[in-house]
C-alpha cells in the first residue's frame, strides 16, 4: 500500500479529478444520468487503453531516466506533465486541425466543442504524415539500441549479435530506414506519398538533432567534472523523453477518436494514461527493475520496433491500436519471463536456447 501511494499517489488524485471533471462535464452536457454514466465510461475505457498500450513507453523512458539525477527525474514527472497533457491531448490535435483548415486557435477550439465530426475528419486526414515522423522516430529510437557495436548482453542473440556487428557501418540504422520510408511511399498515392516522405524524413532529423544536443550536453558535462564542478544536469535527456513520450502518443490520439469525437473526453481519458506512464517510469527506476530483469529492456526495444513499423504501415492499412498494444505486451511478457529463466539459472548450468548470451 505505501508503495502505492509513494509512486501512484498523485496519479490517483490526477485520475479521480478527471473522472470528476468528466462527470461534471457529462452532466452539463447531456443533462441526463444515463448520458453522463456512457460519456464517464468512455473516458474510464480510453485511459484504461492508454495505460495497457505504454507499458513499453515507460520500460524505454526508465532505460533513459536511471542515467539522470534525482532533479531531473523529478522534473520529467512534473513539468513533462504539461507537455504530455496539456500538449500532446490538447494543443497537438488542435494544431493539426488549425493548420488543415487554415482555422486560427479560437475557430478551432469552438470547431472541437461545436462540431467533433468535422474535427474529428480534419485530425484523420493528419494521418500519413504523423505516420510517417512518428513511425521513423520511433524506429530510429528501437534501432539504435541494437545497432551498438558496445552492446554485449542479447535476448535473442541469433538476430542482436549480427544487428550490434553491422553498428560498424556508420549510419546503417538511417539507410535501412530510408528504404523503408521509399518502399512504403511508393504504394501510397503521389501526394500522399511526399508527405510521408517529408514527414519520415523529419522524423530522422529530429532524432538526429536530439541525439545531437544531448551528446553536446554530454560533452559539456563531462569537460566540467574534469574540471572539479558539481554537475546535475539532465536537460538533453529530458528533452529526449519528452520527444519520445509525444511519437508514442501519435498513434493514441488518432486512435482515441475510435471511441469518442470529443475533445473534452478524448484529453481527460488519454491524459489519465499519460500521468500513469510516468508514475510506472519513476517505480521502475527507483526499483531498479531494469537491473533485476536482464532482458526487459530489449523487450521493451523490439516493442518500439514494432510500433514504428506499425505506425509507418498504417499510412497504407489501418491496424487497430488493440493488435498494437498486444504485441507489445507479448514482447514484453516474454522477455520478462526470459529474465525470471536466467535469474533462476544464474548460478546453475548456463541456459542457452539460442536466445541469450
Amino acid at each position: 500500500m505505501q508503495t502505492l501511494v509513494r509512486f501512484y499517489g498523485f496519479s490517483i488524485i490526477f485520475t479521480l479529478a478527471c473522472l470528476g471533471l468528466a462527470v461534471w462535464y457529462g452532466w452539463e452536457s447531456t443533462g441526463t444520468i444515463t448520458g453522463t454514466a456512457a460519456l464517464l465510461w468512455i473516458v474510464v475505457v480510453l485511459s484504461v487503453l492508454e495505460i495497457s498500450l505504454s507499458f513499453d513507453n515507460a520500460v524505454v523512458n526508465a532505460s533513459v531516466l536511471k542515467d539522470m539525477d534525482e532533479v531531473w527525474q523529478r522534473r520529467f514527472l512534473t513539468w513533462g506533465i504539461a507537455f504530455a497533457v496539456f500538449g500532446m491531448r490538447i494543443v497537438f490535435p488542435l494544431a493539426i486541425v488549425a493548420i488543415a483548415a487554415g482555422l486560427g486557435p479560437l475557430e478551432t477550439i469552438n470547431l472541437s466543442l461545436n462540431d467533433p465530426q468535422e474535427y474529428e475528419r480534419l485530425v484523420s486526414s493528419a494521418q500519413v504524415g504523423i505516420a510517417g515522423f512518428g513511425g521513423a522516430f520511433l524506429a530510429m529510437v528501437g534501432m539504435k539500441f541494437f545497432f551498438d557495436l558496445d552492446k554485449d548482453v542479447h535476448w535473442i542473440a541469433v538476430v542482436e549479435d549480427k544487428l550490434s556487428k553491422f553498428a560498424a557501418l556508420p549510419a546503417i540504422e538511417i539507410a535501412l530506414l530510408l528504404l523503408v520510408l521509399w518502399g512504403i511511399s511508393g504504394t501510397l498515392p503521389a501526394e500522399d506519398a511526399l508527405t510521408f516522405l517529408i514527414a519520415g524524413m523529419l522524423g530522422v532529423v529530429t532524432f538526429i538533432s536530439v541525439e545531437g544536443v544531448n551528446k553536446i550536453l554530454e560533452l559539456r558535462e563531462e569537460a566540467h567534472r574534469l574540471s572539479g564542478a558539481v554537475v546535475r544536469s539532465g536537460f538533453g535527456g529530458f528533452l529526449y523523453l519528452n520527444v519520445l513520450d509525444a511519437s508514442f502518443s501519435f498513434d493514441g490520439v488518432i486512435g482515441a477518436f475510435a471511441l469518442s469525437n470529443n475533445m473534452v473526453v478524448i484529453a481527460l481519458g488519454l491524459s489519465i494514461g499519460a500521468i500513469f506512464v510516468r508514475s510506472m517510469t519513476i517505480h521502475l527506476v527507483r526499483r531498479g527493475t531494469l537491473a533485476q530483469y536482464r532482458f526487459l529492456e530489449h523487450g521493451a526495444f523490439w516493442a518500439i520496433i514494432v510500433l514504428g513499423m506499425i505506425m509507418l504501415v498504417s499510412a497504407k492499412v489501418h491496424i487497430p491500436e488493440t493488435i498494437t498494444g498486444l504485441i507489445g505486451a507479448i514482447l514484453i511478457g516474454l522477455s520478462f519471463w526470459w529474465s525470471v529463466r536466467h535469474n533462476r539459472n544464474e548460478n546453475g548450468p548456463s541456459v542457452d536456447a539460442g536466445t541469450n548470451n
